[in-house]
């Protein structure tokens, strides 16, 4: 190979293996929070897709978002569902595990990504969703780091 299109194809592989994680997020156009989680995942380094739905609901069912874990948005990379102001640190384990459909943080806890505005931060669960639909306990979190 010639020198020139060595160089070449190297920078283009490094390009390639920096390139930002896609992540697709749907979400109701009024709410700020899901602003706040987008803004949370870019900061991150994710490159996020922005849906705007009339209706979450048909959105959540399709992705198998089961209502005990709902939350105001939606997420969905590598297939599955990130449902909630979950953390990067749990998206990461998601994208590892081949047993977990999805991960969720149910509710709006305060303090958590996306819900931070200054109040005291609840402490909250990440659970995961396994692929025969049982509920995983993935960690505790205070804001957005887990507790150990």
């Amino acid at each position: 190979m010639k020198p020139h299109l060595t160089v070449l194809a190297a920078l283009l592989m490094s390009g390639a293996a920096q390139a930002a994680e896609v992540i697709d997020v749907h979400r109701d156009a009024n709410c700020d929070c899901c602003k706040d989680w987008i803004k949370y995942l870019e900061t991150n380094g994710f490159e996020v897709r922005d849906h705007v739905e009339v209706n979450m609901l048909p959105v959540k069912e399709r992705l198998g978002v089961p209502p005990r874990l709902g939350s105001c948005h939606t997420g969905v990379i590598g297939g599955k569902f990130v449902e909630g102001h979950v953390p990067v640190a749990a998206i990461r384990e998601l994208q590892q595990r081949d047993d977990l459909a999805g991960v969720a943080v149910p509710g709006m806890p305060a303090g958590s990504p996306g819900m931070d505005y200054g109040q005291p931060h609840q402490r909250y669960q990440v659970i995961g969703l396994t692929s025969q639909g049982r509920d995983l306990a993935l960690g505790d979190y205070l804001g957005s780091q887990p507790l150990r």
